[in-house]
């Protein structure tokens, strides 16, 4: 059954639930990183040409983790706005260890 949230904070708990898998969490936190890495590469050589390449890094490697571990779909293809949001609170919880990697 699907849920409005009327706010982040009512809609993590239901992301992390989505996430239980570790293979796809290390997904996630793969796919965050080159995001990073690629905005950082991108912003000092001024290719802004490899714009296109952002979504395809980051929901891939998100996406494969679902499809083939979690096996479920995707918050953000109905929250993804709240999805994108708690990818970088999810990567933030595990690099200071609040989530297990």
């Amino acid at each position: 059954m699907s849920q409005d949230y009327k706010s982040f904070s009512e809609f993590y708990p239901f992301y992390l639930d989505e996430h239980k898998d570790q293979t796809c969490r290390r997904l996630h936190v793969v796919g965050s990183l080159l995001v990073i890495s690629l905005v950082t590469f991108i912003l000092i050589s001024q290719s802004f040409v490899w714009l296109w390449a952002l979504p395809i890094v980051g929901y891939g490697f998100a996406w494969t983790g679902h499809f083939f571990f979690e096996k479920n779909r995707p918050a953000t293809f109905k929250y993804p706005l709240y999805s994108f949001l708690a990818d970088w609170v999810m990567l933030k919880d595990i690099m200071t260890g609040k989530i297990k990697f």
